[in-house]
C-alpha cells in the first residue's frame, strides 16, 4: 500500500473520517507485517508521548490491515522488543500428509465392526479385503488397504468412530479391587493357611440351587464344609465365623480366588477382627487355589453329585455336614501328602507315599501343641478321633446321607 501522502497524525484523523465500511486487501502476511513495521517507524509510535496519538495510529493500522486489537498488541510489543516484525511460520503445520481415509471410509469400518461385534484387527482387515476383492464392492476399495495397526488407531482415537455404535463393543475394563493381597500362600510347614472356594449345586428352571462353602488347610488338609441357601452377607458371614472357629489350630491366612463372595468388605472386616490376613489368587496362576478346587471334585461332588438341590434343603445339608461330614473328613478319611522330586528331564514331580488323616498329620508336626488354639488339647481331640473306627463312622454317615437324600427326593 502506498500511503506516502499520509505523514502526520492530523492526516490520519482525516483518513479515519472516511467511510468505515471500506476494506483494504493485503497481498500476504509478509507484506502486512512490513507495512505495520513501516507505520510504527514513520510515526515513531514508541516515542509518542500522548496516549490519544498512539490510539489514532493503532486505529489506522487496524482499519487498513483488519488485525484484531489483541493481535496488534502482540505485534507492537514484539516490535518494541526487537525492532522488527517478521512473520512466525513455526505454528503452521509442517510435513502435512494427505488424509488417507475419508469419513465415508471410516463409516464402512464402523459398519463392519457393528455387524461383526468388533472382531480382532486381523479379522476385520480380512473382511474389508474380501468386500472389495471377492464381492467387488467399489466403496471398500480404499479402506481395504488399511493396516491392522491403523484399524486399532482409528478405534482408539477417531472421533467419528468413538461417537458411533461400534464403541459399545470395546473390551471390558477390569476393575481394580483393593481388598486382599494378591499372592500365593507360603505356610512353610505351619498349619493355619486356609484355601476357600464355593461350589454351586446346579440350576433348575432358572432357579439357583444351594451353595457349599469349602475351606481346606494347605499343610494338614484339614477341611470344613458348610452349605448355605445363597451367597449373601446374611448367610455367609455367620457361617464363615462358625467354620473358622471350628478349626482346632490358629488361623494365619485366608486365601481365595477373585470371586466377590469372599473378596468383599464383609469378609475382610470379619478376618481383620480375628487378625487373619486375606490373600487372593494371582492372574494366570491356576495352581494358587488348586488344593481346594481338587477337594471340590473329590469330596463335595462325590458326596452330593452335580444335580440340582434346592436351597430350601441347605439347612438340612448343613446339619449333616456338622454332624458327620466334617468329622469324617478330618478324623477318618486319609489324604495323600506329596513329596516333590526332580526327574531326569529336570521337571518337578509329585510322589504320594504318605497317607494320613488330617488329624494325624496335625499331630505329626514338630511341636504340634504350639499350633493349637487356646483351650484345645490333643486329649480332647483324641476322644473325637477314636470314638469310632473309620469304617463304623463311614457306615453311619452313609446311612444318614441316604436318609437325607430320601427326604429331599420325597419333596
Amino acid at each position: 500500500m502506498n500511503d506516502s501522502c499520509v505523514s502526520s497524525i492530523e492526516q490520519i484523523k482525516e483518513f479515519l473520517k472516511l467511510d468505515a465500511n471500506y476494506q483494504f486487501k493485503v497481498a500476504n502476511k509478509q507484506d502486512k507485517y512490513a507495512w505495520i513495521e513501516e507505520v510504527l517507524r514513520k510515526f515513531n509510535y514508541h516515542g509518542l508521548k500522548k496516549k490519544k496519538h498512539r490510539t489514532i495510529v493503532r486505529r489506522y493500522i487496524q482499519r487498513v490491515t483488519g488485525v484484531s486489537k489483541a493481535q496488534l498488541n502482540r505485534l507492537i510489543a514484539k516490535h518494541k522488543k526487537s525492532g522488527r516484525l517478521i512473520p512466525d511460520y513455526s505454528s503452521l503445520k509442517k510435513n502435512g500428509f494427505k488424509t488417507s481415509y475419508t469419513p465415508k471410509d471410516i463409516a464402512l469400518l464402523i459398519k463392519t465392526d457393528v455387524v461383526h461385534s468388533r472382531l480382532s484387527g486381523e479379522a476385520t482387515q480380512e473382511i474389508l479385503k474380501r468386500e472389495s476383492e471377492v464381492f467387488n464392492k467399489a466403496a471398500y476399495d480404499t479402506i481395504s488397504s488399511i493396516s491392522v495397526s491403523h484399524i486399532y488407531y482409528l478405534r482408539a482415537n477417531n472421533r467419528q468412530y468413538n461417537s458411533s455404535k461400534a464403541r459399545f463393543f470395546a473390551k471390558t475394563q477390569a476393575s481394580q479391587v483393593s481388598i486382599g493381597i494378591r499372592r500365593k500362600p507360603e505356610p512353610n510347614g505351619k498349619p493355619g493357611f486356609l484355601r476357600v472356594d464355593s461350589v454351586h449345586q446346579g440350576d433348575l428352571n432358572k432357579e439357583k440351587g444351594c451353595y457349599h462353602i469349602n475351606i481346606v488347610d494347605e499343610v494338614t488338609q484339614w477341611e470344613m464344609i458348610a452349605t448355605v441357601p445363597q451367597i449373601t452377607e446374611r448367610y455367609l458371614k455367620p457361617v464363615m465365623g462358625r467354620l473358622l472357629e471350628l478349626f482346632p489350630f490358629k488361623i494365619h491366612e485366608f486365601h481365595s480366588d477373585n470371586g466377590s463372595e469372599f473378596i468383599n468388605h464383609v469378609i475382610a472386616r470379619l478376618l481383620a477382627k480375628l487378625y487373619i490376613e486375606l490373600t487372593k489368587s494371582r492372574a494366570r496362576h491356576s495352581n494358587d487355589n488348586a488344593l481346594v478346587e481338587s477337594k471340590n471334585c473329590s469330596i463335595i461332588r462325590k458326596l452330593y453329585g452335580r444335580n440340582y438341590i434346592s436351597k430350601r434343603y441347605a439347612l438340612l445339608i448343613d446339619k449333616f455336614n456338622q454332624e458327620y461330614v466334617n468329622i469324617y473328613l478330618n478324623y477318618h478319611r486319609p489324604c495323600g501328602f506329596a513329596e516333590h522330586f526332580i526327574d531326569s528331564r529336570g521337571k518337578i514331580k509329585k510322589r504320594y507315599k504318605h497317607w494320613l488323616t488330617p488329624y494325624k498329620k496335625l499331630k505329626s508336626l514338630d511341636k504340634a501343641e504350639q499350633y493349637l488354639k487356646s483351650g484345645i488339647t490333643f486329649e480332647e481331640l483324641d476322644k473325637i478321633a477314636y470314638a469310632m473306627s473309620d469304617n463304623d463312622f463311614a457306615e453311619q454317615m452313609m446311612k444318614a446321607k441316604q436318609a437325607l437324600f430320601k427326604k429331599i427326593r420325597r419333596h
